[in-house]
């Protein structure tokens, strides 16, 4: 079928609806994934969007509707008959029911829940007592288990009946009279075992799991780490409670780097906001305190300049300089930060890491520094015929940068020592304590050779 795009195919969808061809309505809905479903739904208006999931069945109604964002999500169902939202909710996977009604206000959750049958709204019920970003929060409980007696046979026929409900099929997990998981196997193993052989004797039994309690960020670490399909999920006796699917893991990562993204930039919007939706007054509004508080760290780089004035009066070139070390300060530790900040969130470095990192890291920076510190030496030379003002912001380009790795590395480090998102960390804030450092060892260089050569300071 010919690439559309969705506002083309929303305009289409409209001319169907209004011309009441409804057999070539649902043709072309067949036609499209359920992803390029929710887009179209997001550029129609409220009522085509009501009129288009009245013309799909319920199964694929349902697959559009988990697509979308749960804000979108909770406006479509609340446009949708009753009848129609219990079609839907019906064949929607327990856990994308769950994060939807656990952002409704508790009356109307409970109205959603009403419409379900009584088993799945249980189900839903104890998904809903979890934290949300943690391993309960994001879990289904749509899988298939078998008890280890159960032969290759008659687990694939129990297969062939659970699979359409399951989230995934591609593992079995095995568990005891007491519902503790004793072990798993895949679909593979299941094929080709013999047909009389027990699960039991073709699982495998060191069986990678997480705790309902565990963070959703280490879960999809273990999830990468593993490349798994799905996590089981254990309370503390073991017993199987649920599983982390593979779309779940690519949401927490999607949305753990927006949060840090936002963090990093102090950007003042949480990463479940719509930023297309955010007016400019809430975008002000969130971004102001931050830039209060950057405000007063810049008032302390005036100060630097200030009391280093002397120094500026005797070798007036020397400001010319300043933005240009303070910026390269400040790209260097930006650097280095996104660099900690991912190796952490990935877990790539540990505190054990600490001291080598740290090390890579100033010596990646002595080297940009001397680097550009010859550049910029040259430069001055050539400019101003004058070596020590080349020496001066040489060596002052060479140290702040060093100085600048140092800081952007180990920022992130200390905070996650104590506990704290590394995220937290904000660009803005390694920037501006740059800023100040910078300025202070090279109006300090600058103070220290002017005096050396004998020129004399005002003041």
């Amino acid at each position: 079928m010919e690439q559309r795009t969705a506002l083309d195919l929303a305009a289409e969808i409209r001319t169907l609806q209004t011309a009441g061809h409804e057999t070539a309505l649902r043709e072309l809905l067949e036609q499209l994934h359920p992803a390029d479903l929710a887009e179209v739904l997001e550029e129609l208006d409220e009522a085509d969007r009501a009129a288009t999931l009245q013309a799909l069945d319920a199964e694929r109604a349902a697959m559009a509707v988990e697509a979308l964002d749960v804000d979108d999500q909770v406006v479509v169902l609340r446009l949708l008959d009753r009848r129609r939202v219990s079609e839907i909710l019906s064949h929607m996977s327990n856990d994308d029911v769950a994060d939807l009604l656990g952002d409704l206000p508790p009356e109307e959750a409970g109205q959603f829940l009403g419409l379900m049958e009584r088993e799945e709204a249980r189900d839903i019920r104890e998904l809903l007592q979890y934290p949300e970003d943690t391993a309960g929060g994001i879990m289904t409980t749509e899988f298939v288990s078998v008890p280890a007696v159960a032969t290759a046979a008659q687990t694939i026929d129990l297969l062939r009946r659970l699979a359409p409900d399951a989230e995934t099929a591609y593992y079995v997990y095995v568990v005891d009279e007491q519902g503790r998981l004793a072990g798993v196997l895949s679909l593979r193993d299941l094929i080709v075992a013999p047909p009389e052989t027990s699960v039991g004797a073709i699982m495998n039994p060191n069986v990678i799991s997480v705790t309902a309690d565990t963070d959703q960020e280490e879960v999809a670490r273990q999830v990468s780490k593993y490349d798994f399909l799905a996590m089981p999920v254990v309370d503390a006796e073991r017993r199987l409670l649920g599983i982390v699917t593979f779309d779940d893991v690519m949401d927490v990562l999607e949305e753990e780097a927006t949060e840090d993204i936002y963090l990093l930039g102090a950007a003042g919007v949480e990463e479940d906001v719509d930023i297309l939706r955010l007016g400019p007054w809430k975008r002000a509004t969130r971004r102001l305190p931050w830039l209060v508080l950057l405000l007063f760290g810049q008032l302390v780089a005036a100060n630097v300049i200030a009391g280093f004035s002397s120094a500026l009066e005797a070798m007036v070139a020397l400001a010319y300089f300043i933005p240009i070390l303070a910026g390269m300060g400040g790209n260097v530790g930006t650097q280095s930060l996104a660099v900690a900040v991912r190796g952490l969130a990935t877990g790539e470095l540990s505190r054990r890491d600490i001291f080598r990192a740290l090390m890579v890291e100033i010596q990646t920076g002595l080297l940009l520094g001397v680097s550009t510190g010859t550049l910029i030496f040259l430069v001055a030379l050539a400019w101003q015929g004058i070596p020590l003002l080349g020496l001066v912001v040489g060596l002052a380009m060479t140290l702040s940068m060093t100085v600048a790795a140092l800081v952007g590395t180990l920022v992130p480090m200390v905070l996650e020592r104590f506990g704290v998102d590394p995220a937290v960390a904000s660009g803005p804030f390694v920037t501006t304590s740059l800023d100040v450092t910078g300025l202070f060892i090279y109006l300090g260089l600058a103070t220290v050779f002017l005096r050396t050569v004998g020129l004399t300071l005002a003041g």
